[in-house]
């Protein structure tokens, strides 16, 4: 059976990786401007707070992870107060070496390893919004072992450096979101997954997008009523089910139409249209632009 998660990080097609050693001794902060792509971070030693916009302060120690897939701004700061530095992450060339906060000499009182990177799936917005804004992820052992094999790849050059670092993102990705509560969660992907009758009717609507699926046929799938499986679905993912599906379809299209090789009418078809005439009225009414000129002003 497919998994709605695997193919979620999948169509999100990670790459671009940057990492860097962030290091803060004394009392610091730092207010950094929303970035909009995604970051993470693994914390080496000590601790520091974290303040996303939004959301409660965290505090982060030692062998903490997280993930945010479309930053937002934030401050990160010492225990202790202080005025935040102003940084805009999109001005500026990026920084070599260790970067470091606070005092400048001696031994440093928190480590990080952090970094970004980009998803190059032309639909990356439509997946970001089902995941949680923040994810912050303790106590799970081989999340800094892959962070650190992502900085490895990262700073070498290597042949097959951009398939692998590829990899070890959409790795990182699914490894983060299997460990992140469910409970509390807000509405999207993981928190519909953790519903066993939910996830069910998802796995189905993946595996076989092009089949013309009804609410009452899905809502069998799930074992509940219509109406109890249209409230719960769209409650859990923050779509109704038919509008979900419809955005699936729509990104897999783009998909599909941004890597290029690909017929009209085999599009259509692997989408659930039935000509490519019908598959090109309802692209253009989601995306705002024709399929075929859409496909032309995709970078290769």
């Amino acid at each position: 059976m497919v998994d709605p998660l695997a193919e979620v990080i999948a169509l999100l097609r990670p790459r671009a990786v940057y990492s860097k050693v962030i290091s803060g001794a004394g009392a610091w902060a730092v207010r950094y401007a929303e970035f909009g792509q995604p970051s993470f971070c693994t914390m080496l030693e000590g601790e520091c707070i974290l303040a996303v916009d939004g959301q409660q302060p965290i505090t982060l120690m030692a062998g903490d992870f997280l993930l945010m897939p479309a930053t937002p701004g934030f401050t990160m700061s010492a225990v202790a107060p202080a005025a935040p530095v102003w940084i805009d992450p999109k001005a500026g060339p990026v920084p070599e070496g260790e970067i470091r906060h606070g005092h400048p000499e001696g031994p440093p009182d928190v480590r990080m390893l952090g970094g970004y990177f980009a998803f190059d799936s032309p639909d990356a917005a439509l997946m970001v919004s089902l995941l949680p804004a923040v994810l912050h992820v303790r106590g799970i052992g081989r999340l800094p072992l892959l962070v650190q094999l992502v900085r490895e790849e990262s700073t070498a050059q290597r042949p097959g450096r951009e398939l692998v670092l590829g990899r070890l993102i959409e790795v990182l990705l699914i490894e983060t979101l299997r460990g992140a509560p469910t409970e509390g969660a807000p509405p999207g992907l993981l928190r519909a997954l953790a519903d066993t009758r939910l996830a069910a009717a998802m796995r189905h609507m993946h595996g076989e997008p092009a089949r013309a699926w009804t609410v009452v046929e899905l809502a069998k799938k799930a074992a509940l009523s219509r109406s109890a499986f249209f409230e719960r679905f769209s409650r859990a993912v923050g779509l109704p089910p038919m509008e979900y599906l419809l955005a699936w379809r729509m990104a897999i299209a783009k998909d599909l139409l941004s890597r290029g090789g690909v017929a009209l009418a085999e599009v259509a078809e692997r989408v659930g249209y039935s000509s490519a005439s019908t598959f090109s009225t309802a692209f253009s009414r989601h995306v705002g632009q024709a399929p075929g000129r859409y496909a032309r002003r995709s970078p290769p």
